[in-house]
């Protein structure tokens, strides 16, 4: 017993570079403190507070990124970084430049969430613009009430900084659930329309568990195969090529179903319009940005850290879902008839895009799928905030329809909104253009011309929707009852301008965000 003991006490403890951690913990400590206010602040001091502690936590953790960035020791002696925690977290320039564009986007969907979570009194000037009795104008002005949002936001994005960072596919699956099940309950919130919002949020989460389960079976194949969790441990076995083959080809396969689905790729795509019409527009605009960033950044390390040397193995079939999801994004985009899930299948065309750059597999696909998610990141962001603030007296203006005359009633708000759907067409001067300019050239040096082809023209026919909406806004007559715009609050008018801003300066000068994305890109990711 004695010697037992004494055998137990020599194990040396682990050794956390909590320095380098830093971002990620302030997220995770800034949610712990907001649960803690969700406890014990009195009810109306829970929103302020709220405020206070995301906005600062976000703001904290995004300068935490810069510095750790700028730390020329880190990254000595031509290392691409360092891997920390015992082995679960690579810290590098890519995984930086994710993690600093996820924040600086949950910043802003932050403001929208914010303003949504405010009771808008029936007396203030947003609500006189709305038809209708006090009563009336007290519920269609009122979004998302509840204050529990924030902390569930902050777990979110603290899941959401881990994905991408994870060195070993079981932090990355702590990280998957830690960033989905916040999402699975922030989706069902809405206060108003709720059975369709519960809908959604019960969708996502019997959809989002079965893609966790397959992306845990492809990790205890890969484990099988590889005898390890650690994707530089999977990554030497794959290129020795002495286990069984079918061990890693069907992880490789169930692996990739799990971050397919995040990102919403056909055929694991069936979720996205639904979840995005049912959700609260702030919530939505949150998944649609960040979550797509971390899952795409979980994505690029997995296969090029781990698969990196068995490009001839994966890249066909990454070619065939690129295609199918470039095809039927744009395709299905032109029946649509709801604002919300014309942006759905918008958003899953636009991870068609991203995957151009994946299938490159080089540092050029790296650096340009980096620059195309901030990019169209702040344009997503800033289309769903121009959502909230057209209404009808049954909310939010949804049906396409409802937008009729919407640039004679309101022309600065049409105009902004044409302006975030011509981004995503990829017109040119837009940061949607500079965005796919970087991706498609990838891809050409990656050998995948054909590939290109296929974008662009997907991109041709994605454009007819997005001309239609701008047709129906700005030479349509309005309704008599049509809807009205709401005059934004601060949060909101900061969303959309940041939006627009990082639009057109992206389109007219990428060069300084692009250098910046090249030169994280440069190393690749640590193993």
């Amino acid at each position: 017993m004695t010697g037992t003991i004494a055998a137990a006490a020599t194990i040396p403890a682990p050794q956390i570079e909590w320095s380098l951690l830093s971002p990620m913990l302030v997220v995770f400590g800034a949610a712990i403190i907001g649960v803690l206010v969700e406890a014990f602040a009195p009810r109306l001091m829970r929103r302020p507070l709220h405020i206070v502690v995301t906005l600062g936590g976000l703001a904290v953790a995004f300068i935490l990124a810069v510095v750790i960035a700028a730390t020329d020791s880190i990254f000595a002696d031509g290392k691409p970084g360092r891997v920390v925690a015992v082995g679960t977290v690579g810290v590098d320039r890519p995984t930086l430049f994710i993690q600093a564009t996820i924040l600086v986007l949950a910043f802003v969907s932050v403001l929208l969430i914010a303003e949504s979570s405010h009771e808008v009194s029936a007396f203030t000037p947003q609500a006189a613009a709305v038809p209708g009795s006090a009563e009336e104008r007290e519920g269609l002005l009122a979004g998302l009430s509840h204050t529990e949002v924030y902390p569930l936001t902050l777990f979110a994005v603290g899941g959401m900084l881990l994905f991408p960072a994870a060195n070993d596919l079981l932090t990355m699956f702590i990280a998957l659930e830690v960033l989905s099940l916040p999402l699975y309950l922030l989706c069902g919130l809405a206060r108003r329309r709720r059975l369709l919002s519960q809908e959604a949020a019960m969708k996502y989460f019997l959809l989002g568990a079965f893609s966790s389960a397959f992306f845990i079976f492809g990790v205890a194949m890969l484990y099988g195969y590889s005898g390890s969790v650690q994707l530089a441990a999977i990554a030497t076995a794959a290129q020795s090529g002495t286990a069984s083959a079918t061990l890693l080809y069907t992880g490789i396969a169930l692996l990739g179903l799990g971050l397919l689905f995040k990102i919403g790729a056909v055929p694991f795509h069936a979720w996205k319009p639904d979840v995005y019409q049912g959700s609260p527009t702030p919530v939505t605009a949150l998944m649609a940005s960040c979550t797509l960033v971390s899952a795409f950044g979980a994505l690029l390390r997995v296969f090029y850290v781990a698969f990196g040397q068995l490009t001839w193995d994966w890249r066909p079939v990454m070619w065939a879902v690129a295609i199918v999801t470039m095809l039927l994004g744009s395709v299905v985009a032109i029946t649509q008839t709801d604002v919300k899930r014309l942006l759905a299948y918008s958003s899953i065309a636009q991870a068609g895009y991203v995957l151009t750059g994946v299938i490159a597999a080089n540092t050029a696909g790296l650096s340009g799928s980096m620059f195309y998610l901030a990019a169209y990141g702040f344009a997503t962001i800033g289309a769903f905030a121009i959502v909230t603030l057209v209404r009808d007296r049954g909310g939010e203006a949804a049906h396409l329809s409802s937008w009729a005359g919407l640039g004679k009633r309101s022309p600065l708000v049409a105009g902004l909104f044409a302006l975030f759907l011509i981004t995503f067409a990829g017109i040119p001067l837009t940061s949607g253009f500079s965005g796919k300019f970087a991706v498609f050239s990838a891809a050409i040096k990656g050998g995948a011309l054909p590939l290109v082809i296929v974008g662009v023209v997907t991109s041709a026919i994605l454009a007819f929707p997005y001309v239609r909406v701008i047709v129906l806004m700005f030479f349509s007559d309005p309704a008599p009852d049509g809807p009205v715009v709401v005059r934004p609050s601060a949060f909101t008018g900061v969303a959309v301008a940041a939006g627009a801003a990082v639009t057109v300066i992206l389109g007219i000068i990428p060069e300084p965000l692009l250098s910046l994305a090249n030169h994280a890109a440069s190393q690749l990711f640590v193993r």
